[in-house]
């Protein structure tokens, strides 16, 4: 018979068949004895449950309800899983039985091949005399790395891997011994265990060890614990993290008692979370603090010199927002103290728009904030501002027959002051109300031609206002800057303090194309005049006098992954106050980022030099298993070198390796320059690090 069809249990009786369900058998010959013995011989497929069997010979004995089936045998489970063997006995369900000669792969890529493989319950392999490895196995030739075990258990349900006199080995040499071994199978994403150990040098702690271990405390909370142990150093980290059905929150940090210093325990502490509380209100938070000035730079966490803990209530609906925020700063720096910064801030702020029959739009603002210092000198340094302020707006939109379009906007602004401590704590309290108008006109002009368009669009912006009552000082607007994101605004300042007066007159154009052969590119230029000066425009904004500096501002995107943008500020003699220069480029083998900047010196912002500096970061993938990342900044000012490092990994199917040399110039009585040293090893085949490489080992034939 050839290619016979029939039910591998039609011999059953009725009821065992709706219990156990019926196996579909294919085969070139299928015989059914006297003894009640079914033989299917002859390019042999069995599909039971999604789990597909095949064989050269099936033989099932309804007496003993076993399996018996001689090989090759290749056995492809629901989720992917393969099994291959030399003999087996087996359920008819393919749940029980023994197999040898056998090899499980698990995930097309963790192999376990074992003299023998015992099947129970559909759940339970038990291997015997085992070799693991996610490595490509030629002949007989060993693998870069396998582990050796006298006995494996595989949990199928629980996604466990219980090794019993494990060895690890490295071409076939032992390396390492453990009695017992638990690893994660390779579709386990989420396992209790140690993750990838990483060695790490530092010419100031010496060479130590990271050691991660992961331990999951349910489907929505984990705890990670990372002790590291270092010539100089006993540091343990910890991370905790739990998610809610309307939010989640994470907590990190650690303890360190080091060489460094002689103040006992060291460490900080980060812990962040968002939680939605009611419809559209959320509660969100950040929290930062660290034991002294130098820890985060000490143990490579951050190079923050500012630390930011904020807890905020924000409300965004269609036509409103609300928000309510307190902020408390600390400062890492030699020449602050926390009591001046100011270290705790207060803002609230609600939103509301109208829209009105004439397609206009009326917009109403109510806000406050609290700046507060707790400095003990009468100064400008222990000043404690605060503000409350109600915002009416109208803005009304138009297109004219001739494609002018127009925007008019009136707005009337009043906020209290109160001023408490410092020299100006005397007059106490006042008010200042701020009217305004501005009308902004815009005259696109489009050209299609070959499949590429131009628009170019002069517009200019004519905006006057006022301010009557006293001015406050400037807490909120001590850096401005002129951009072409600001340039038809209607004030340059980004706070409430401090406002434009005067008449203003903003003119720019923006040339825009978008190119058939995909090049796409913007370049805006501008410039601003006004009838009145401000001091609280610092030289370097571009503001600063009667007639602002020229601003150009372009971007330029290319096929293959490579965007361009940059900006500049340069005054009518040609002298630049600013510039700055991006450049990216992305592809399947390319990933660069290159960046300048340069700025003034500026007294009046605490910059008694000029800033120049340039920055690159990148990966290369090399070849399919080399790849080489670095990153580096350069202080042209000083004519030294700020930060640098560089990563070299090499990975194939079964294992990343990944070195890395880092070194930070930047010296401080508090932060000193350091080098870091890092190497890690990831074996590939566990958990959800089972990825590979698109190129592994060939065998020769």
């Amino acid at each position: 018979m050839i290619r016979a069809l029939a039910l591998i249990l039609m011999l059953l009786p009725a009821s065992a068949v709706q219990a156990q369900m019926a196996a579909t058998l294919i085969a070139d010959d299928v015989v059914v004895t006297p003894d009640n013995r079914l033989i299917a011989s002859g390019n042999v497929e069995a599909l039971a449950d999604g789990t597909r069997l095949r064989a050269d010979r099936v033989i099932y004995d309804q007496t003993s309800d076993r399996l018996t089936i001689d090989g090759p045998i290749l056995i492809t489970g629901p989720a992917g899983e393969i099994l291959t063997a030399d003999q087996a006995t087996l359920d008819p369900r393919l749940e029980n039985g023994l197999l040898l000669g056998a090899r499980l792969v698990l995930n097309q890529q963790l192999q376990l091949a074992a003299a023998q493989i015992d099947r129970s319950e559909g759940r339970f392999n038990q291997l015997y005399k085992t070799a693991i490895t996610s490595c490509q196995v030629c002949g007989t030739e060993e693998p870069l790395w396998s582990i050796r075990a006298e006995r494996v258990i595989l949990d199928e349900q629980e996604a466990q891997i219980y090794l019993t006199a494990a060895s690890f080995r490295v071409k076939g040499v032992p390396i390492a011994y453990l009695p017992q071994l638990r690893l994660p199978a390779p579709d386990n994403g989420r396992s209790t265990g140690l993750l990838t150990p990483r060695f790490v040098t530092t010419d100031r702690l010496g060479f130590g060890l990271r050691l991660p271990y992961f331990i999951t405390l349910g489907d929505s909370r984990d705890l990670t614990l990372s002790p590291y142990l270092a010539a100089g150093t006993r540091t343990l980290g910890a991370r905790y993290r739990q998610a809610f059905g309307r939010g989640g929150f994470e907590i990190e940090g650690a303890l360190s008692d080091d060489d460094l210093n002689d103040g006992g325990l060291r460490g900080y502490l980060n812990a962040q979370g968002s939680f939605l509380i009611a419809p559209d209100l959320t509660l969100s938070f950040d929290v930062q603090d660290t034991s002294d000035q130098s820890y985060l730079s000490d143990y490579n966490i951050s190079d923050a010199d500012r630390l930011a803990s904020i807890v905020a209530l924000t409300r965004v609906k269609d036509d409103s927002l609300f928000s309510i925020s307190g902020s408390y700063y600390e400062t890492l720096r030699d020449d602050e103290t926390d009591a001046t910064l100011p270290p705790a801030v207060l803002t609230a702020g609600y939103l509301r728009q109208f829209q009105l029959s004439s397609g206009g739009q009326l917009t109403l603002t109510a806000s406050t904030d609290s700046l507060l210092r707790y400095a003990k000198e009468t100064t400008d340094l222990s000043r404690d501002l605060s503000r409350v302020g109600l915002g009416l707006g109208w803005t009304q939109a138009w297109v004219s027959p001739g494609g002018i379009e127009a925007r008019a906007t009136a707005a009337l602004r009043a906020d209290k002051f109160q001023i408490g401590d410092g020299p100006a704590a005397r007059d106490a309290g006042f008010s200042r109300a701020v009217p305004s108008a501005q009308i902004v006109l815009r005259y696109p002009l489009v050209r299609d031609s070959a499949g590429t368009r131009n628009l170019i669009e002069p517009a200019i912006a004519l905006t006057i206002s006022d301010a009557f009552g006293k001015s406050p000082p400037n807490e909120d607007s001590t850096r401005q800057e002129l951009d072409d994101a600001n340039l038809l605004a209607s004030s340059r300042f980004p706070g409430d303090d401090t406002v434009e007066t005067g008449v203003r007159l903003a003119a720019g154009v923006t040339w825009t194309r978008q190119g058939a052969e995909g090049i796409q590119s913007r370049l805006t230029f501008g410039r601003l005049v006004k009838t009145r000066d401000n001091s609280a425009f610092t030289v370097t904004s571009g503001l600063s006098s009667k007639a602002s500096d020229w601003l150009v501002a372009g971007q330029l995107t290319l096929p293959r992954g490579l965007t361009l943008d940059g900006r500049t500020l340069f005054g009518d003699d040609g002298s630049t106050n600013m510039t700055t220069a991006r450049a990216y480029w992305t592809t399947a083998a390319v990933q660069l980022a290159a960046g300048y900047i340069y700025q003034r010196a500026d007294a009046a912002i605490g910059r008694p030099d000029a800033i120049s500096e340039y920055s690159f970061d990148g990966q290369f993938q090399v070849s399919p298993r080399w790849n080489v990342g670095f990153d580096a900044r350069y202080d042209i000012a000083q004519d030294s070198p700020a930060r640098a490092g560089i990563g070299l990994g090499w990975s194939n199917e079964c294992v990343n390796v990944t070195l890395s040399v880092s070194r930070r110039y930047a010296t401080s009585t508090t932060v000193q320059p350091t080098t870091d040293y890092g190497l890690s090893v990831d074996l590939l085949g566990f958990a959800s690090n089972a990825g590979g490489v698109s190129s592994a080992k060939r065998c020769d034939a």
